[in-house]
Order: C-alpha cells, then sequence, then structure tokens
C-alpha cells in the first residue's frame, strides 16, 4: 500500500464531501478501534501547553514620532498622565512610554501611535 504524506491526505479531504470524511473516520473507529476525532480535539490542546508564547509584559517604546507630532504628544499624554513639557520630549527625543505592559494592551497601545505615523518598538 502506498503511504501518504500529511499533505497529500489533507488534499484527498479537500475533495471529499462531509458524508464521506463521516464514512471514512467510521472506518477509522473500526479499523484501529480508535475515535480519530477525539485525538484531533485532545492533540492541539497538548500541543499548546509547549509552544512559547514570548514575554507576558512588554516595555513599549517609542522611536520615532513622524510627522504628526502634536497627535503623538496627546496620545503619550493620554497614556502616561505627563505633562505637556515631558511628554514632548519623548516624542522629540523617543524613550519607554510605558513599562511592564501585557501584551494585548501593548499592542493595542502601538496600534494608536503607528496610526498617528510614529515608530514603535515592542521590547
Amino acid at each position: 500500500m502506498a503511504k501518504f504524506t500529511k499533505d497529500e491526505f489533507i488534499s484527498g479531504l479537500k475533495e471529499m464531501t462531509i458524508l464521506e470524511i463521516k464514512e471514512l473516520v467510521d472506518a477509522m473507529k473500526e479499523e484501529f478501534g480508535v475515535d480519530p476525532s477525539a485525538v484531533a480535539v485532545a492533540a492541539p490542546v497538548a500541543g499548546a501547553a509547549q509552544v512559547d508564547e514570548g514575554p507576558s509584559s512588554v516595555n513599549v517604546v517609542l522611536t520615532a514620532a513622524g510627522a504628526n507630532k502634536i497627535a503623538v504628544i496627546k496620545i503619550v499624554r493620554d497614556i502616561t498622565g505627563l505633562g505637556l513639557k515631558e511628554a514632548k520630549e519623548i516624542a522629540d527625543n523617543g524613550g519607554v512610554v510605558k513599562e511592564n505592559v501585557a501584551m494585548e494592551e501593548a499592542n493595542e497601545l502601538k496600534a494608536k501611535f503607528e496610526e498617528a505615523g510614529a515608530t514603535v518598538e515592542l521590547k
């Protein structure tokens, strides 16, 4: 019997109808005594624990304010609560805007800055 690669198997599944796939699953249950749908559900859960998600918190660092510096200064003030002078210094010279931020919040802040034309790094 020919051995199929994973890609060939998936390509074959794409060409099958739902009824044909159900019959295939039933045949696998009968032949091997294992429910392949239960294994398919359990496998990603086990693999997910091994995936390195990276750091849980990062620093949001402004590297360049871009052309719309006034908008960037406003964003810095909103995020940090700094005064106008301090926020302008960060916009002019770059620097850490917020430290130890959750990754989700950091991505939201980065999107705000990029929308205003600034360049931001997450470190």
